[in-house]
């Protein structure tokens, strides 16, 4: 019963350091590449063909080494970490695969170099914005023209019809005159008006009246007026 007992608490104090080994996350590690993006505190790093995720914290620390042998450190905030910049990150993997950054080495001329392309990126990263807003705003005034076009090509349409249809009715009403001798006479009727008057009688008003009524029972008719004058009164130029 001793024995038994023994064994299990040795089995119990293999296993315990052997789960410590095993979680281990703070491996240390160094990368040198080159910084390819930034997104808030995670920088992509581009390091002999491989892609690397370093990850900024509070205790990151980014210098520039200078002097002849680089022994003069000077410190600077995390903000000078941008694209284009060449980096040696010293830190820790964690469980990820990223590298918790520790320290960040830069050098001051990559630096400016990094900030000069970063400034020529950023104006012609928004004329590219600008250019792709008018172009959308091109297309759409595309778009209202086109309507636009459809719509007039719909009243030109039917202009044209109106105006066919316009020829074909004046056509047929000059054809009508052009055939009168061709029509039967059914009522004719004289009215006279006074030297220099222009009223029309009570009497001929009635008679008038009466002969639209009887037209309108006609099929086909036509109404033809004509106008007369004598010798009496004076001439308009006198």
């Amino acid at each position: 019963m001793y024995r038994k007992t023994i064994v299990a608490c040795l089995i119990t104090m293999f296993f315990l350091p052997a789960g410590s080994v095993f979680g281990a996350s703070d491996e240390k590690t160094e990368v040198k590449g080159m910084i390819i993006s930034r997104t808030g505190e995670t920088l992509l790093v581009s390091s002999s063909g491989r892609k690397v995720t370093v990850v900024l914290t509070d205790d990151t620390r980014t210098k520039d080494n200078k002097g002849l042998l680089g022994l003069r450190k000077e410190y600077m905030s995390n903000t000078v970490l941008i694209p284009g910049l060449k980096v040696k990150v010293e830190g820790v993997s964690d469980n990820e695969g990223r590298v918790v950054a520790k320290t960040i080495s830069v050098d001051g001329d990559d630096l400016e170099t990094a900030e000069m392309i970063q400034a020529g990126l950023n104006p012609t990263a928004g004329q590219v914005a600008a250019n792709i807003q008018a172009i959308e705003g091109n297309k759409q005034n595309i778009a209202t023209n086109q309507q636009s076009i459809a719509a007039n090509q719909q009243n030109t349409e039917a202009n044209k019809r109106q105006i066919e249809q316009n020829v074909k009715d004046i056509q047929e009403n000059t054809d009508r005159f052009y055939k009168l001798g061709e029509y039967d006479v059914k009522a004719e009727l004289n009215v006279k008006f006074k030297v220099g008057g222009s009223q029309i009688s009570p009497e001929d008003q009635k008679r008038l009246a009466q002969l639209a009524k009887d037209a309108i029972e006609q099929t086909g008719y036509i109404i033809e007026v004509r106008g007369y004058a004598d010798s009496s009164g004076k001439r308009a130029d006198e």
